[in-house]
């Protein structure tokens, strides 16, 4: 008999995006059950990995009582199936799923760490969640951040120990599937694509791919680039992406340009960011915060390469001056000189893209993470 593992997302759709792939290769080993909300993504999901799902009404907002009854679903459910593993992702899944765990006696409880998005809080905010951190982490049995540079912070913030914290493979909680992400996948021509959206051949086009919200950079995105059209209009900006207004809003006037600038062309979210990809010269990630951003590999994988911010995941996919830029974060003047250098500079373009799939294919390949993921598992007792 299988062995059971329990994968818990607060949301459905980080299962869809952040561990596409990965359950349904785990279900040959392990008998793998998927627990998030519910809705019509997580029923994709189900169908998609071919494994056995739990719907739990997580709220991503601080909600006592709606918590509290996720928590008693969650130690009713780990009681009910006695599962060898529970494997954590997301910070509300994480928190109660590994309390829940925990008062369960779960043996292995495992979390994984994609970003730590308070370090840039401060006051009674932040310590509430570095408390909310640090009982999520104390009761698991091993947490593992997927970056190397997330671990040196969390073991320096005393987050967690060194002793359980662990990075599986080269970093990035799932890889990227390197057959999907390529050139060659998409059937229609860059040229194409770039009619369709009223971009002229001879542009410099830059793309940014994201939830548009505050912490992503889009305010000094937006700025630097409306400097730099102002110097060379062939410049363009695909931007690819919802607003999330009510999380963490941009600024009017940024919101604005988005939706009415002549050089930026605002998609929305897109559930295929190939045709994007492609028809773009340099991808643009200028987050203040991330985990392992798949978006960057993703397009480097599609032969582009990439400027973005000096933060944890991101200096760790780039490599300066070799597969993109990397520039300091909330810093718009050095966001527009790394435009600004891809934009006269073709040929500099042009070198970084021939290097920016096989530093991704070698090191990212999704199999890869699984595998080293396969192997921890393996090693439990």
């Amino acid at each position: 008999m299988k062995k059971k593992i329990i994968r818990i997302t607060t949301i459905p759709i980080s299962l869809k995006t952040l561990l596409k792939g990965q359950l349904e290769y785990m279900n040959q080993y392990f008998e793998v059950i998927a627990v998030s909300s519910g809705g019509v993504d997580f029923d994709e999901f189900l169908l998609q990995e071919k494994v056995k799902g739990v719907k739990i009404n997580f709220n991503r907002k601080i909600s006592p009582i709606n918590d509290f009854v996720a928590l008693v679903q969650l130690v009713k459910l780990f009681r009910k199936e006695k599962p060898f593993i529970v494997h954590t992702h997301t910070l509300k899944a994480g928190l109660l799923g590994m309390i829940a765990a925990f008062i369960v006696r779960v043996p292995h409880r495992l979390h994984t760490v994609a970003g730590i998005y308070f370090l840039d809080m401060s006051g009674l905010k932040r310590k509430l969640f570095e408390l909310l951190e640090r009982t999520t982490n104390s009761c698991a049995t091993m947490i593992y951040p997927n970056s190397f540079k997330m671990k040196e912070i969390m073991i320096m913030k005393n987050y967690s120990k060194l002793v359980n914290t662990k990075v599986i493979a080269n970093g990035s909680s799932n890889g990227i599937d390197i057959n999907y992400f390529k050139k060659e996948s998409v059937a229609i021509s860059k040229v194409d694509i770039q009619n369709n959206l009223g971009i002229s051949n001879n542009s410099i086009v830059f793309c940014f791919v994201g939830r548009v919200r505050k912490d992503k950079g889009i305010n000094e995105l937006i700025n630097a680039f409306s400097k730099l059209y102002n110097e060379d209009p062939r410049v363009r900006l695909i931007v690819v992406g919802n607003f999330e207004k009510d999380m963490d809003p941009v600024d009017e006037m940024t919101e604005y340009n988005i939706y009415n600038h002549q050089g930026i062309v605002f998609v929305g979210f897109q559930k295929d960011i190939r045709p994007y990809l492609l028809s773009s010269d340099v991808l643009v990630l200028p987050s203040y915060r991330e985990g392992f951003p798949n978006v960057v590999m993703q397009a480097g994988a599609m032969d582009l390469p990439c400027i973005v911010t000096n933060i944890n995941g991101c200096n760790e996919i780039i490599v300066e001056s070799v597969n993109g830029f990397i520039v300091p974060p909330k810093d718009s003047l050095s966001l527009y000189t790394s435009m600004k250098r891809c934009s006269k500079n073709p040929d500099i373009v042009t070198e970084m893209a021939s290097n920016a799939r096989e530093l991704i294919v070698s090191r990212f390949e999704r199999k890869i993470i699984w595998e080293a993921l396969l192997k921890e598992y393996n090693s439990l007792h």
